[in-house]
């Protein structure tokens, strides 16, 4: 499942505290495609000017070319208009549940220390990672550079996007990502709950200790950064998910649609046997 816009709201005020980002003037948006490889070059300037060496602008945005699936993907977003009873039957289908009971049984001591850590539970997050990608089966597979390149361009909400692919810029600068590695969903989202590049840096962790906080190949890391996210927003440890709690608030700062809110808490209900 891809990440509704509806979320944007929320991880805009990401952008915010992440230091550096929109530091430099803004490249000037166009609605001519033609126009985009001399904008292009005017973000990669900026880019260098704001501390992004030359050798990662030009690695990860060498060659980039405008995509018009991308824009035809934003202006077409349908699917949490969906009553919550066609929405919910998608995404909490038995055998995603049956799944997520494995998964949380195999990754058991993992997700205990994650819960000591960061106060979220295990239903929660299998829950959102079932949702999100089904488990990492669809994290995508677009080009997270040419994605939000594209979107950053557009004028619809070119503040935004050239933010997140500053950002992801600075997720290649930092080593947890190559440009090559970095494909995802048509809106940038990235690794297998689905980060923006801004909430990338900010809440990505690397729990598996090897170095890099993968949120692409690394179980691990997703569901600790996905725990570290929700304390972010303010997760209440030891506290409910069932709609109207304060948890339930929290988990509407992950997605705005309040579906998706009542699907998750389904499905993690589903998952220690309430529903």
């Amino acid at each position: 499942m891809k990440i509704s816009m509806l979320r944007l709201p929320a991880l805009a005020l990401t952008a915010a505290l992440v230091a550096g980002l929109g530091q430099a003037e803004a490249a000037t948006c166009g609605k001519d495609p033609a126009q985009f490889g001399a904008w292009l070059q005017d973000f990669k300037a900026e880019a260098v000017a704001s501390g992004i060496s030359r050798s990662v602008v030009e690695q990860s945005l060498g060659g980039v070319t405008y995509d018009p699936r991308v824009i035809k993907l934003d202006r077409n977003q349908k699917h949490f208009s969906q009553p919550f009873e066609v929405y919910a039957k998608r995404v909490v289908s038995p055998g995603r549940v049956a799944k997520g009971k494995k998964l949380m049984q195999q990754y058991k001591n993992v997700l205990d220390r994650i819960e000591k850590q960061y106060g979220v539970p295990a239903p929660i997050l299998i829950a959102i990672w079932g949702m999100e990608t089904d488990f990492g089966a669809g994290s995508g597979n677009m080009s997270t550079m040419r994605s939000l390149a594209t979107l950053a361009f557009d004028c619809r909400r070119t503040d935004f996007f050239q933010d997140q692919l500053m950002a992801a810029l600075k997720i290649v600068q930092r080593g947890d990502l190559s440009p090559a590695q970095m494909k995802g969903a048509w809106a940038g989202e990235l690794g297998q709950t689905q980060f923006l590049p801004t909430s990338y840096l900010r809440f990505a962790v690397d729990f598996d200790r090897n170095g890099h906080a993968d949120l692409r190949n690394s179980p691990i890391d997703v569901l600790a950064s996905t725990a570290n996210y929700l304390k972010g927003y303010g997760w209440q440890r030891g506290g409910g998910w069932e709609e109207g709690s304060h948890n339930f608030a929290v988990l509407r700062e992950w997605n705005k649609a309040g579906v998706y809110a009542k699907s998750a808490a389904l499905f993690a209900d589903k998952l220690v046997g309430k529903r």
